[in-house]
């Protein structure tokens, strides 16, 4: 039986959530930066890590000052 990523404890079948390539509990699935719960296949990756795709993801590894500039672009630090 696979453990889960997140946690460490055993993933039973009857909840097990698969993404990334590994089984997940479906509540440790969830974004890296804002702890979002994610469902598979609707999320991005960044070295094994799930991340949601806005704002996380792009904020974090797009590419600097893309989209609509001004207010509505930002980076985290």
């Amino acid at each position: 039986m696979p453990n889960c990523p997140n946690c460490g404890k055993p993933v039973y079948f009857a909840e097990k959530k698969t993404s990334l390539g590994k089984d997940w509990h479906a509540a440790c699935l969830r974004c890296e930066k804002c702890k979002k719960t994610l469902t598979p296949g609707s999320h991005a990756e960044h070295e094994g890590k799930p991340y949601c795709h806005k704002p996380c993801y792009a904020a974090l590894f797009g590419p600097g000052g893309y989209g609509h500039g001004g207010t509505e672009s930002h980076k985290y630090n």
